[in-house]
């Protein structure tokens, strides 16, 4: 049994004992209700997943087979109900809950097959649903975590199976089914304990390639993340060793940072197709949970990853630094979290399995944990003080968690810290950030202090185990200092800060003894000096907002004390419920002093809440000090005031008048509304101990009441509402008093953790307050007084007009439903439920009444009578008010307000549950004892609290218990219908709900939602009688717009699935509404059906039904049909109603098409329909004509399938006939009809300007449209476009406004009517294919590629005949502009079939032979460029895995043709040459890496081997060659030596200008290759091209070194494998030494993001190579290179290895020493060069800087020997004054405690240094 449930009030907890056998009847009934052989019968299941949610939520004891019984029922349903898309969401979702919640327990075995399917046939398909997008994600996500859940449960063999389907997804790369593969793997591959053997060392070397075969995207690699991390998890046998370096490089380049000056973000990041992006949510930039997972796990004794740790932790810690924030701080934060989280979590497996474990050899022991929390302290360190709350949050809670694990090396740093904020006091968010760790912390805090091992403390002011008491004093007396009214922050931290102490105090005592927690300390001192600050706190607070005036004004004014968090109550209770009695009474009385004579408007709620605890605690004593003097105080006050005779007149004689109205003074008003209001909340847990003043009671809310101030009446329906819940509610009483002792001290008090209660081990659980027969009799009374006799009161002003001045009588009114509601909010659900009826009248089965869940808010008063004779009354009232006063909202709201109390029963607990949910005290980590703590080494199962907060969880369970208990019971039966006055009330509602006031249509529809709900049988009516509101002509605004609000609400739209009848009225309601002329009637109608659209889950078959027994004979095809007659005939109905009336003829088709009785007829019909709306003259009704064909054209009879032979045609054509092709033929062979057609497609193509945007997404909607004009056409203009297939990257393409919808159509259209349309569409296409205008070409380029693409019988003979000839004459056409299009076009004709793209259409081979035509002489450049254009994008679509051997041909011949080329004169034939080669190039290399490799000999007569076959070695041997060419080209540039002589090495200038040339295009090569994310093949041609690319950083041509630069930036990002950095190192090395300064310059700036990314993976030597080599530049002759080098090493001790790094420290103290002494002889002077020793001196300064925050042992001497420099000449002394500022500007913030570590000495040669370069020396 759970705790909750074991502690819930005795009488619902005897309750709880049925609900097991409840549960079984619920299984039973779910069986019945479904029949394996009707599909349909899912729906009838669907009323009892909320019922088996419940039991869940209820954390109810269930027998597990009925759990398993249930789950296995589930996924049979669910898999049965395909197409039904809400069903699966529906019980998808209850699964996922159910296999996680009994995870451990459940036998069962799942198949993943069927999920996939279901993935695949809903969401992967070309061809979806006409289910709304909303749907869809939602079912997507549900799918997805059942996938989730279930893979624990896959058989055997399973993830073989997995691996092999998905792993064929990834053979090609650069094709996006590679992404939905690796989705797929992270989706469905188990790792449970059946299928370890598939993880072999062999799958994870596989693993690791394909995760580095697409470098920089974030998708790719938060897919892999996740999968290794699970495996790393799961199989702590696999050794990862070898992969360690491999695998923690990746991890490092994952976080997107700024490495030297760098931008912060990948500069080319691989585009994943939205679709795949939003299905498979990668959420996070970086995986950071993955990262810290596998870094946690890999963790092993004696392995090495604990130093790859560190390593990434000593390069990361510098972004962690609140100066270095920046887009990268979320995914660090995060990543710290996760760490700490995943140890913890790591730690408390191992110490429960430390006994069982075969593998504890594996588990961590001390020293791992000591070295990894040390890696953390410093991350830990770096962000404590951040400016991103979430991380200093994060922080503290981290600081608190490891505090529990290694003490000694956590709170000494937390102590420090605390000390050093104190000092500072010039930070004060520093403060609060201290006092909130110190509160996370104090629990271990305490315990350190009393176990009796005394912890070395390493800060000299600090020592022994007593400093961890002193640091609690000091903050204990600080937090007095915290408490103040203008730093909120702070005085939350503080408040936390006491509680977070006193929760884990058993008693506050003055007594001293030995036992006590921190000896000396006066508490009675501390007690007094607290309340007084207390008390100034409270007299200063200021009000956050204005109190509104009207119905109903909030008890609490609030202030930042109660609305920012509970720390204000909660520690008001526990530190009055762990006072001694002696202490207790001593804090009594000076509160009763300060409430008694204080009037403090501004702080109602918070002085409320102090008497609150004060009650809470010691009732008895309580009640005489504080609420008997409030109240004489109050009653005093109010005799003295003018009444209304409303509430206690003496006779109800004839009619009041009262002729003078007086009022209250302001300030008595004020004083007497805070005394009750305060009164109020004081007495909610008062309980018994209220009785003995019940005569007072009665009296003041009776005067109150009677108050002729509206401010009066209102406080004390306040105290009305208090005094009922606290006498007949249950509540815990003595929730804050200690009852349990920890074992270990007993001074401590033992938390508890919910996952370890059983009954074995019973826990003291609270004490409840259960009503006593006086109190209910006491209650009983109250309702008679206020709520029996207001309702008489109430009948009789509506029956006889008693009033004849109407102010009077609104007044009346106001206080009597005033009465009422306070009543009724008072008692809640204690007051019985409407009693159902059934259809033979009112049953009452005695004895065997229906029950699921226990639950109940108190005892039971009043009875169901009494909630009957209110429904009646206010059903009178409501009329009478709708009558006379229609337009006074006050009087209406309080009306719906009571309305809803009494319709919608245990409403109101619900809402006090959900808002007290939000609430987060009970996770502040402030009151959390993790599982694992090594400091008493006690270990638990679970998360452990103290015992006051899980009472007050147990007591929300209550609440929720209570709101739920009935809510269910009578929807189940079929023959229980709500209660007549249920039904009455509802009428009433609905009649408010079209008010013209909008604050009250808005409640009174919240109220009706919440009752149809709860009565889904009602919710019919409704709709039928709000629908022909829209329709009706003569309705004023307000009635449409308030039936719009309760239409719009999913509970009617997902009844209107099931419901033919309201489903007609709704449509036709919507559609029959053009005349409304209001705009905010149309907007609303407009957003009502877009909702509908976006919310819509098909239909169910009992829709499509004939009549049969429906006595309203709307048949489907009747509506279908009076649908149709709207959209078809559009000459004057506004197009937007034309629009809505076409898309619900295709959503209806759409869900019908399944379904055999509806007669094909009527879809061939629709079908017909659309194609004639292709030449609409409205905009809108094209696309969406376009989007319907795209869907309604499916069966594709004359496609040539890859089976069927060449001399197949005549006999299949004749046996296969489309059932649409009759209809469309005739259509489509109009005269005319294509070119029409065409002509106005072509209007959808808005061109823009260049520079603008392409105006995609909005197809040129004009901002003259209204708003309801542009949410509709938006609605459907957002294709998700399924292709491209493969990511472009080109920027020749430019932004093409190809649609591919469009040539899906005619694709579509030809496949499913053959050759006729092709006919058809000839004259058409050859006419626009040579129109002058850019929008025609682009329907040409579709309607071609369509085509092209189709595949039919006869196809190829129309290409030999006149397509070939137009291709010709597009590639050879003089125009520019549409040549984006046109290669789309030719993209798109050539795309591969399938899903990965494998098979090659038709006509591939063709369209490819008639580009590689040879261009006749006398063509335009641009000409060349389009050609090589058009190439690269058939390139992009061919499979390189699969390549045939004629395109392997192609390949070679073209690549020849490249090479030759390179130099060519035009910069854009250049740029489409270099981007042509690197498609082609990486095409040959994926090919040949699969094996595919032609041997050259058949192609050697055609291709000229030396050029082709060795590209590789010829692109590089050339590059190499030309840099110095180029160089002394620009030096000779820079002299101005006149050009035209021929140079002394015979080269003529031309020449030289074709090198320049040939460097260009290499340059294009790289780029592309780089950012189309295709470099992983061509990684080694790449790292051997670094050389010139670093050369040319700086020349005369800038085009040249502008893309030397843009080169440059990318490949700061590549990271490359261990095999190319053997090429790179070499070349890199011997750039550093290149003769031109600007080279060695551009060299080291590359060095440092090399070294950077390749930091775990460079091997030693190579390291040490080039740390020399920067070194030697220390002391090179350019200035600039030795300052840059300066800068470099200074970054690369940062993560540098920790030998070279102090051998470097030493070496540079050691020369500059011994130059300083050399100095010292003046005759040495003028032999020292002067770069050597400026090289010295950068050295010191690059040693200095490297550490920016912190303060090792070597730094004091390292600083002041650079600081004795400073009379040096200038570019030494401009060095060390820069270096030793810096210094200071890093260490000002801890320069207090920092400066200790200088000597005297130092600290003065410090201070010259800073003197004498200041302003006013």
């Amino acid at each position: 049994m759970h705790l909750y449930n074991a502690w819930l009030p005795p009488p619902v907890a005897e309750e709880t004992k049925r609900e097991k056998e409840a549960f079984a009847g619920v299984v039973k009934s779910v069986k019945e209700s479904y029949n394996p052989d009707d599909p349909e019968s899912v729906y009838s299941t669907l009323k009892w997943v909320s019922v088996i949610d419940l039991f869940v939520k209820a954390k109810s004891d269930l027998s597990i087979e009925d759990v398993s019984a249930i789950v296995t029922v589930g996924l049979e349903l669910f898999q049965i109900s395909e197409n039904k898309l809400y069903a699966q969401v529906r019980w998808g979702n209850i699964l996922v809950k159910l296999l996680n919640k009994y995870r451990k327990r459940l036998s069962l075995e799942v198949q993943w097959r069927p999920l996939y399917d279901i993935l695949i046939h809903t969401h992967f398909t070309r061809n979806t649903g006409p289910e709304g997008w909303r749907l869809r994600q939602r079912h997507f996500g549900t799918v997805t975590s059942l996938v989730r859940s279930c893979r624990r449960f896959f058989p055997p063999g399973s993830a073989v199976e997995i691996w092999s389907e998905f792993r064929s997804l990834m053979e090609n790369p650069w094709h996006n089914a590679s992404f939905e593969g690796a989705g797929f793997v992270r989706l469905f591959l188990p790792t449970n304990f059946e299928n370890q053997d598939f993880f072999r060392y062999e799958w994870i070397r596989i693993c690791l390639d394909h995760w580095g075969s697409i470098p920089n995207c974030q998708f790719w690699n938060s897919q892999w993340a996740s999968i290794t991390a699970r495996v790393i998890k799961s199989y702590s046998s696999i050794d990862w060793e070898g992969f360690l370096p491999e695998l923690f490089n990746i991890y490092l380049n994952m976080f997107e940072v700024p490495v030297a000056n760098g931008s912060g973000s990948y500069p080319f990041s691989i585009d994943v197709p939205r679709n795949t992006r939003f299905l498979f949510a990668n959420r996070t930039v970086t995986p950071s949970k993955a990262i810290a997972k596998s870094v946690v796990y890999l963790l092993k004794p004696g392995g090495s990853a604990q130093k790859h740790f560190e390593k990434l932790a000593n390069l990361l810690e510098q972004y962690y630094h609140p100066s270095n924030g920046g887009r990268w701080t979320y995914p660090l934060e995060r990543f710290l979290f996760h760490l700490v989280n995943s140890f913890q979590k790591r730690l408390q497996h191992e110490q429960q399995n430390k006994d069982v474990s075969e593998q504890s050899e594996l588990f961590m022991a001390q020293s791992d944990r000591v070295s990894f929390v040390n890696t953390v302290l410093k991350l830990i360190d770096r962000g404590q003080y951040s400016k991103n709350d979430q991380l200093s949050e994060t922080v503290a809670a981290a600081t608190s968690i490891l505090s529990y694990v290694e003490p000694s090396l956590v709170l000494p740093f937390l102590a420090y810290r605390f000390h050093m904020a104190l000092e500072t006091m010039t930070a004060t968010h520093q403060l609060k950030s201290a006092v909130t760790s110190i509160a996370f912390a104090a629990r271990s805090l305490l315990f350190t202090s009393l176990s009796n091992s005394t912890v070395p403390m390493d800060s000299p002011n600090i020592n022994g185990s007593d400093s961890y008491t002193d640091l609690l004093m000091i903050s204990l007396s600080n937090a007095l200092l915290g408490m103040d009214a203008n730093d909120p922050p702070k005085t939350l931290a503080t408040m936390q800060l006491i509680g977070s102490l006193f929760s884990s105090m058993s008693t506050l005592d003055d007594n001293v003894n030995e036992e006590s927690l921190i000896p000396s300390f006066q508490f009675s001192e501390w007690l007094d000096e607290f309340l007084c600050r207390l008390f100034s706190l409270l007299q200063h607070l200021e009000p956050s907002s204005v109190l509104i005036e009207g119905s109903y004004s909030p008890a609490t004014s609030g202030t930042f004390l109660v609305e920012e968090g509970p720390y204000y109550f909660c520690m008001l209770e526990i530190l009055l419920g762990r006072l001694s009695d002696s202490l207790y009474k001593q804090a009594l009385k000076k509160i009763s002093k300060f409430v008694t004579t204080n009037i403090l408007p501004g702080a109602i709620a918070e002085v409320g809440l102090l008497c609150c605890a004060c009650l809470h605690s010691n009732p008895q004593e309580a009640v005489v000090q504080l609420i008997k003097p409030i109240l004489e105080s109050v009653m005093s006050s109010l005799k003295a005031t003018p009444t209304t005779g409303f509430v206690m007149r003496v006779t109800s004689n004839a009619t009041f008048s009262r002729k003078e109205k007086s009022t209250l003074s302001p300030a008595l008003e004020t004083a007497i509304e805070y005394q009750l209001k305060v009164l109020s909340v004081a007495i909610s847990y008062g309980g018994p101990a209220l009785l003995c003043y019940r005569e007072q009671f009665k009296e003041v809310i009776a005067s109150a009441f009677d108050s002729t101030s509206w401010k009066v009446n209102g406080a004390g329906d306040h105290v009305l509402r208090s005094l009922l819940g606290s006498l007949v509610h249950y509540y815990p009483i003595d929730q804050y008093k200690c009852v349990m002792h920890h074992s270990f001290a007993a001074s401590l008090e033992e938390w508890i953790d919910t996952k370890y209660f059983s009954l074995h081990k019973p826990v003291k659980g609270p004490k409840w307050h259960v009503p006593v027969e006086d109190e209910i009799v006491f209650a009983n009374e109250l309702l008679k007084l206020h709520f029996e006799s207001a309702l008489d009161d109430l009948r009789m002003i509506c029956k006889s007009k008693i009033h004849s001045d109407p102010g009077d009588e609104k007044d009346h009114l106001k206080v009597t439903l005033l009465r009422v509601d306070s009543s009724l909010q008072g008692v809640l659900s204690c007051l019985p439920d409407f009693r159902p009826s059934s259809e033979n009248g009112m049953v009452r089965e005695a004895g065997c009444s229906p029950f699921l869940i226990a639950g109940a808010t108190g005892s039971c008063v009043g009875s169901s009578e009494l909630r009957q004779k209110a429904a009646d009354v206010i059903h009178d009232t409501c009329k009478y008010l709708l009558k006379e006063k229609s337009d006074d909202s006050i009087l209406l709201l309080l009306l719906i307000r009571i309305m809803d109390t009494l319709g919608n029963y245990g409403s109101s607990e619900y809402e006090e549950w959900s808002n007290h949910r939000q609430a987060w005290k009970l996770e502040s980590t402030a009151i959390v004892e993790p599982p694992i703590n090594f400091i008493v080494s006690s270990h638990s199962k679970g998360k452990r609290r103290p015992r006051w907060a899980l009472i007050d969880k147990a007591y929300m369970h209550n609440t929720w218990r209570s709101s739920q208990s009935s809510y269910h019971l009578f929807r189940m039966s079929g023959n229980m219908f709500p209660s007549d006055h249920v039904i009455l009330l509802m009428d009433d509602l609905l009649n408010l709900s079209l008010h013209s006031y909008e604050t009250v249509r808005r409640l009174a529809a919240k109220c009706i939602l919440k009752m149809m709900k709860r009565w889904p049988l009602t919710i019919s009516k409704c709709v039928l009688t709000l629908a022909p509101n829209l329709s009706n002509p003569s309705v004023p605004e307000n009635v449409v717009l308030g039936s719009c609000a309760v239409l719009s609400s999913q509970t009617v739209l997902k009844r209107l699935t099931t419901d033919r009848k309201a489903l007609s009225s709704f449509l036709l309601g919507i559609l029959f509404s053009s005349h409304n002329e209001s705009q905010k009637a149309q907007k609303a109608i407009t957003e009502l059906f877009v909702k509908y659209n976006i919310h819509f889950a098909g239909l169910s078959r009992s829709i499509f039904d004939g009549p049969g027994n429906q006595a309203d004979g709307t048949e489907f095809a009747d509506l279908v049909a009076e649908i149709g007659s709207i959209s078809f005939q559009s000459t004057n109905l506004h197009w937007r109603y034309n629009l809505m009336a076409n898309r619900v003829l295709l959503l209806l088709a759409m869900a019908s098409r399944n379904d055999s009785n509806i007669a094909t007829k009527v879809l061939s019909e629709i079908a017909g329909h659309f194609l004639k709306n292709l030449k609409s003259q409205l905009p809108q009704t094209r696309i969406l004509a376009i989007s319907a064909l795209n869907t309604l054209l499916k069966e594709s009879p004359y496609k040539n399938s890859a089976e069927g032979s060449a001399n197949g045609h005549g006999y299949l054509q004749g046996d296969t006939k489309s059932s649409l092709e009759g209809a469309l033929s005739g259509i489509f062979q109009e005269e005319g009809f294509f070119s029409e057609t065409l002509n106005s497609l072509s209007h959808v193509h808005i061109i823009t300007d260049v520079d603008a945007t392409p105006s995609r997404g909005h197809y040129g909607s004009s901002s003259l449209q209204s708003f309801a004009d542009k949410s509709i056409t938006r609605f459907y203009f957002d294709f998700s476009a399924s292709w491209p297939r493969t990511p472009s990257w080109i920027s020749l393409f430019g932004s093409d406004t190809f649609y591919s919808n469009f040539a899906r159509i005619f694709k579509r259209l030809i496949q499913e009517c053959g050759m006729p349309v092709v006919l058809a569409l000839r004259n058409a296409l050859e006419e626009f294919v040579d129109a002058k205008e850019r929008s025609k070409q682009c329907v040409a380029a579709e309607a071609f590629a369509g085509v092209l693409h189709s595949d039919v019988f006869g196809v190829s003979d129309a290409w030999d005949s006149w397509m070939m000839v137009q291709l010709q004459n597009v590639i050879n056409a003089p125009t520019v502009e549409s040549i984006p299009e046109w290669a789309a076009s030719i993209r798109y004709a050539v795309t591969g079939k399938g899903k990965s793209g494998i098979r090659a259409p038709l006509l591939r081979q063709k369209v490819i032979d008639c580009l590689m035509k040879p261009l006749p002489q006398t063509v335009t450049t641009s000409v060349v460029a389009k050609r090589y254009t058009f190439l690269s994008a058939v390139l992009i679509e061919i499979s390189p895995p699969r390549m045939l051997e004629s395109e392997v041909l192609v390949h070679y011949n073209l690549l020849e043709e490249l090479l030759n080329n390179m130099s060519h004169s035009s910069a854009q034939v250049r740029e489409a040459i270099g981007v042509t080669l690197s498609v082609l190039c990486s095409n040959l290399r994926l090919s040949a890496s699969f094996g595919n490799d032609y041997s050259h000999e058949r192609g050697a007569s055609t291709v000229d081997i030396k050029a082709a076959g060795c590209w590789d070695q010829y692109l590089v041997k050339q590059a190499s060659e030309l840099v110095p060419k180029i160089q002394t080209i620009s030096v000779s540039e820079t002299l101005e030596i006149p050009t035209d002589k021929m140079f002394e090495n015979g080269m003529s200038n031309d020449h030289c200008q074709d090198d320049i040339k040939w460097m260009e295009t290499l340059f294009h090569f790289i780029i592309s290759s780089l950012k189309s994310g295709r470099s992983s093949v061509l990684l080694d041609i790449i790292m051997e091209l670094l050389y010139p690319v670093i050369s040319l950083q700086e020349t005369s041509n800038k085009d040249l070194s502008n893309l030397a630069k843009a080169v440059f930036e990318l490949l700061k990002w590549r990271v490359s494998g261990v095999p190319h950095l053997q090429k790179a190192v070499p070349i890199i090395l011997s750039l550093a030494s290149d003769p031109n300064w600007r080279t060695r310059s551009a060299t080291l700036t590359f060095l440092r993001s090399f070294m950077y990314r390749h930091t775990f993976i460079l091997p030693n030597m190579d390291k040490q190579k080039i740390w020399q080599a920067v070194e030697k530049l220390l002391t090179d002759n350019q200035l600039e290179v030795r300052e840059h080098a300066a800068a470099v090493l200074a970054g690369l001790m940062k993560g540098g290895d920790e030998d070279l790094v102090k051998d470097f420290h030493r070496r540079a103290y050691e020369q500059a020493n011994a130059i300083l002494k050399k100095r010292k002889h003046r005759s040495m002077v003028s032999a020292m060069p002067i770069a050597s020793m400026h090289g010295s001196i950068l050295a010191l300064a690059a040693c200095v800087l490297s550490v920016p925050y912190d303060m090792p042992s070597w730094l004091p001497e390292h600083v002041t020997l650079l600081a004795r420099f400073v009379s040096e000449p200038s570019p030494l002394k401009s060095t060390v004054t820069k270096a030793v500022a810096e210094f200071r500007r890093t260490h000002a913030d801890t320069w207090n405690v920092q400066k200790d570590s200088f000597t005297e000495e130092q600290l003065e040669v410090l201070a010259d240094t800073s003197s004498s370069s200041s302003y006013f020396a």
